[in-house]
């Protein structure tokens, strides 16, 4: 019966306003006409009321009605309302004042009565509103998590009236905490601000929350970063909002509140460039990528899929993964022609047939050996992928008429200490000199560690969590730059726009991050505390690591670009010309016959800034020369 009352108020609800809004007018009529008299009215008085009173119904009711009054729903009632209602009573209070003083048989209708009977008109309609969203939210919203704001600006204003609005959330607001003096004590929609982030474990003893969310979208990394250290003693969720760029309206509401992430905690904010100036060097071109099945590669493949080529190329000697992104691909978006290529870089052969046969005009080579301590246990092999790879498919990329090619290379190419570092140096200094020779336009692209891609420390720190730990580190002061994937793909993509020919791009990485502050705040966003319920354990550097990376060499100066972000990094000097051919065949003949130590040797010999962690530096003999006659094979 109750449920049946109720659907039948809803259906009447407007009708029933409209039915209240009648005595609502006279009473407030009648009692402006009492106080004008002082609670004495006399017969002739009451005759006028009496005479005025269906003429106050009518204008006003059709006043309030184009005002939409009848309309708005109370419990979302506002500033904006009450400015509504001020104008509905002014407009059908001057409709009176100009009635009462043009109509002979009308007249006698005190002006003053008019006055009273507006401001008790603004007054009753506004409180009557403003106590249906007083009840809603005060009474008779029902109890939910219990949330502590960090944050008492316009996003926790924001956050709060939300949460008020709209209950079904299931937030309950019970605090701020802010560390600008100036807000201690004061209310905002009746939510105190308690304190600042020095004050929080009185704040957290004090209140109990249930989550804490940050309300601060311009909040740089590292406000975010002493926040989640303030509250690493308490086992608690941190929430969050996304950035200000990614608030593209401005609007802060509660379902746009998310789980605090890794991301967030980064030295610097994600990268994110515009898109559009790459667009016309993909749109339309085919497009070969290297190592598609990779972190790298993948995310390069579903971003240029997204740009309109004629043709994507996808390259791999793992068919796992190059299955995956595939078939990611042709389930999703992208555009253009897909072929699947199974294939080694380091084939020449295969390489020369498959550029034949697909004629890219864009190539990317993402495939590449990248792990540091395996490659020192396996330096053969890296020079065999990294070194070798990269020519042979930079110089059929020449032979096949591509238009551009563009070498993902590492910041540990730089002054390198581990095998894979040099490996990838000698690749730089290949592409190099391939673009002084050849008509294609050759760019290499440096970048540091790659967030959660497939081998990084990321994937493992997560996994030893979910094992119950312990999370171990190498050493407590390594340090390392990290990006996103996608940022990383936007800096290959922006490169390849930009490279005018022998190239080598970085991006403006801010600073490095303490791999033992990641692995704590890893612990922590994953809902443990950190030397408590998940230990942390030091293992020593791996063979290879340096404790800090370094992204421009000591033989390197950096130039800014007409990309934000983006700098170019350019040799002091001048390479010499003599030696490099032969010393580059002679590493590749000691990779093959398997001589480590002669591998070792020769990087020392041919990138005279490699020293290695556990070997004498070599002084490399004569000079650099970047180029000399394609060998067949490795």
């Amino acid at each position: 019966m109750g449920h049946r009352l109720l659907e039948m108020l809803n259906r009447w609800r407007r009708v029933l306003i409209v039915v209240l809004h009648v005595p609502l007018l006279v009473a407030m009529n009648y009692t402006a006409l009492w106080l004008r008299f002082d609670g004495k009215i006399d017969s002739d008085d009451l005759l006028v009321f009496v005479r005025w009173v269906p003429w106050i119904i009518a204008i006003r009711m059709t006043v309030f009605a184009a005002f939409r009054l009848y309309a708005g729903l109370w419990r979302y009632a506002s500033i904006w309302d009450l400015l509504n209602i001020i104008g509905a009573v002014g407009t059908s209070s001057t409709i009176v004042y100009v009635v009462s003083r043009s109509t002979p048989a009308l007249a006698g209708y005190p002006r003053s009565v008019i006055v009273i009977d507006s401001v008790l008109l603004v007054v009753v309609l506004g409180a009557l509103r403003l106590t249906r969203r007083v009840w809603r939210e005060f009474y008779c919203a029902p109890e939910g998590k219990r949330v502590l704001i960090y944050g008492a600006g316009d996003a926790g204003e924001m956050i709060v009236r939300d949460m008020r609005l709209n209950p079904f959330y299931g937030y309950e607001p019970i605090g701020f905490f802010d560390d600008d003096p100036a807000k201690r004590g004061r209310r905002i929609h009746g939510v105190k601000v308690l304190g600042g982030r020095t004050e929080i474990g009185r704040i957290m003893a004090d209140r109990r929350p249930d989550t804490v969310v940050i309300a601060m979208p311009g909040a740089d990394a590292s406000t975010i970063r002493s926040v989640v250290r303030a509250l690493e003693a308490y086992k608690i969720p941190i929430q969050t909002l996304p950035n200000l760029r990614d608030l593209l309206d401005g609007t802060v509401t509660v379902n746009r509140i998310r789980t605090l992430a890794v991301e967030d905690l980064l030295e610097r904010s994600p990268v994110r460039l515009s898109i559009d100036r790459v667009r016309s060097l993909v749109q339309g071109k085919r497009v070969l990528i290297t190592g598609a099945g990779g972190s790298i590669g993948a995310e390069l493949a579903r971003q240029i899929g997204a740009l309109g080529p004629s043709a994507l190329v996808l390259l791999d000697r793992y068919e796992n993964g190059l299955y995956t992104v595939a078939t990611e691909l042709q389930a999703g978006s992208a555009s253009g022609a897909l072929e699947i290529v199974v294939a080694d870089v380091t084939d020449q052969q295969r390489m020369d047939d498959v550029l034949s046969s697909h004629r890219p005009q864009l190539i990317f080579h993402a495939a590449a050996h990248k792990h540091v301590p395996l490659m020192e246990l396996n330096p053969c092999e890296a020079v065999k992928n990294n070194v070798c790879g990269t020519r042979i498919v930079a110089e059929a990329a020449a032979v096949s008429g591509v238009e551009r090619f563009v070498l993902i290379s590492t910041d540990k190419a730089v002054n390198p200490s581990s095998v894979m570092g040099a490996t990838k140096r000698v690749a730089e200094l290949l592409v190099q000199n391939l673009d002084r020779q050849r008509s294609v336009l050759y760019t290499t692209v440096r970048f540091g560690n790659v967030l959660a891609s497939n081998g990084s420390v990321l994937p493992r720190f997560l996994a030893q969590v979910k094992a119950g730990g312990p999370v171990t580190i190498t050493h407590p002061e390594m340090r390392r730059y990290f990006m996103l994937i996608p940022e990383a793909v936007h800096l290959i993509l922006h490169a390849a726009a930009l490279g005018t020919g022998g190239d080598i791009f970085v991006l403006d990485m801010g600073e490095q991050i303490k791999i033992a502050d990641l692995a704590r705040n890893v612990i922590r966003l994953s809902g443990f505390i950190p030397e408590d319920e998940i230990a942390l354990k030091v293992i020593g550097p791996r063979p290879g690591e340096k404790l800090e990376e370094e992204l421009v060499g000591s033989d390197e100066i950096v130039v800014n670009t007409s990309v934000e972000g983006i700098r170019s990094v350019q040799p002091r000097l001048g390479p010499d010309s003599d030696g490099f051919p032969s010393d580059v065949l002679a590493l590749v003949r000691v990779a093959e016959a398997g001589d480590e130590q002669a591998v070792r040797k020769k990087l020392q010999e041919i990138v005279p800034t490699y020293r290695p962690a556990n070997g004498d530096v070599i002084t490399p003999r004569g000079g650099i020369q970047l180029g000399g006659p394609r060998a067949r094979g490795c």
